[in-house]
């Protein structure tokens, strides 16, 4: 089962990165994010008939998608947001016995105390997945570098909205009330330049200075079958790399 999660930074101007990337990747699972585009604004080159899809977005701000292969679920799995869901932030689908969940949490510049309460929301969620023992993979752009290491020590700074103590303290908390493992992070416990995302100026993509922004979290079960992780930095023209997870079971 390969997962694919993008922050595209614009769906309509990604769309030819996009089409390239599933063509070439083909992901059982691919989730999306800041789409900054309606439903009606989707290319049509981007309606796979290969895959059920849900296009969840708003006219040039935010917006989550998730697509699964026909192949993984015969029938179109149910789509839903939780209730702490605003500003087109998430999406789930069930697959087989797993939630998976494509998520933009909010950058905290303009409103950190939002920030942080989609953040707490988040958590309950994952901690309530848990306490029934459903099986979760939470997807995406979580805005935050989990630790130090996760952000290039040319741009590291403690006050920079993304790294501060509690965001990061919110990361810790939720991995172990959750039960969740960072895949990519275990995957690759000795990389320190494990980046995903880079400010657009000053070639820092080129020269891989960056930060670790987008995450595929999963609960134990999962994350034991976890075979490959990989970020697809020179893919696209999006200020994110793709990450693309692989497990060696079925939904």
């Amino acid at each position: 089962m390969k997962i694919a999660t993008w922050n595209v930074n614009g769906i309509r101007a990604r769309k030819d990165d996009v089409a390239a990337f599933v063509e070439q990747e083909q992901p059982d699972v691919l989730c999306l994010q800041e789409l900054k585009a309606t439903p009606d604004q989707i290319p049509a080159a981007l309606t796979w008939p290969d895959y059920w899809g849900y296009w969840h977005g708003g006219k040039g701000y935010s917006g989550v998608s998730l697509h699964v292969r026909k192949t993984v679920a015969v029938d179109s799995p149910r789509f839903w947001h939780p209730e702490f869901d605003h500003e087109n932030r998430i999406v789930v689908a069930k697959i087989g016995s797993v939630s998976v969940a494509s998520i933009y949490v909010p950058n905290g510049g303009r409103d950190f105390a939002a920030k942080m309460g989609f953040l707490r929301a988040l958590e309950a969620y994952a901690i309530a997945a848990h306490g029934m023992g459903s099986p979760l993979l939470l997807c995406g752009d979580l805005n935050v570098a989990r630790s130090e290491r996760d952000v290039h020590p040319k741009q590291r700074d403690p006050r920079a909205i993304g790294q501060r103590p509690e965001e990061r303290a919110w990361f810790e908390r939720s991995l172990e009330a959750a039960g969740l493992h960072d895949v990519s992070r275990e995957r690759e416990p000795e990389n320190d330049a494990l980046f995903t995302w880079w400010a657009p100026w000053r070639n820092l993509r080129a020269r891989n200075i960056g930060w670790r922004l987008d995450y595929v979290l999963a609960t134990v079960g999962l994350a034991q079958r976890a075979t490959a992780s990989s970020v697809f930095r020179e893919s696209g023209t999006s200020d994110h790399g793709a990450v693309v997870v692989e497990f060696d079971c079925e939904f």
